[in-house]
């Protein structure tokens, strides 16, 4: 019964970062980049938790998998686009101040 729980735990313990992950912390561990690193993409998840919405980090998380999306809202005509790229703008000036440290 005590090895049960203890497998039961360390189970817990083990899958629950990858279950708190937000999507540009996973997209951002699954990038090709060479710079990434877990406590960068980390840090990054962190200020999108504070300055996107859910929705909007999934549409930035795409951004890791093709960054010609980014260009496609960057340069759209489009009103809700450029809402969307001023979110962007600002959370991405805020992660790059706050996880450069």
């Amino acid at each position: 019964m005590l090895n049960r729980l203890m497998i039961a735990a360390a189970a817990v313990v083990l899958t629950a970062p990858l279950a708190v992950a937000g999507p540009i912390d996973s997209a951002c561990a699954r990038s090709d980049r060479a710079a990434r690193n877990g406590q960068a993409c980390r840090c990054i998840q962190q200020v999108a938790d504070q300055t996107l919405s859910r929705s909007d980090q999934r549409r930035a998380a795409r951004f890791f998998r093709d960054a010609d999306k980014a260009q496609e809202v960057r340069m759209s005509k489009s009103d809700a686009d450029n809402a969307f790229w001023a979110r962007y703008k600002n959370f991405a000036a805020a992660a790059e101040a706050y996880c450069a440290r």
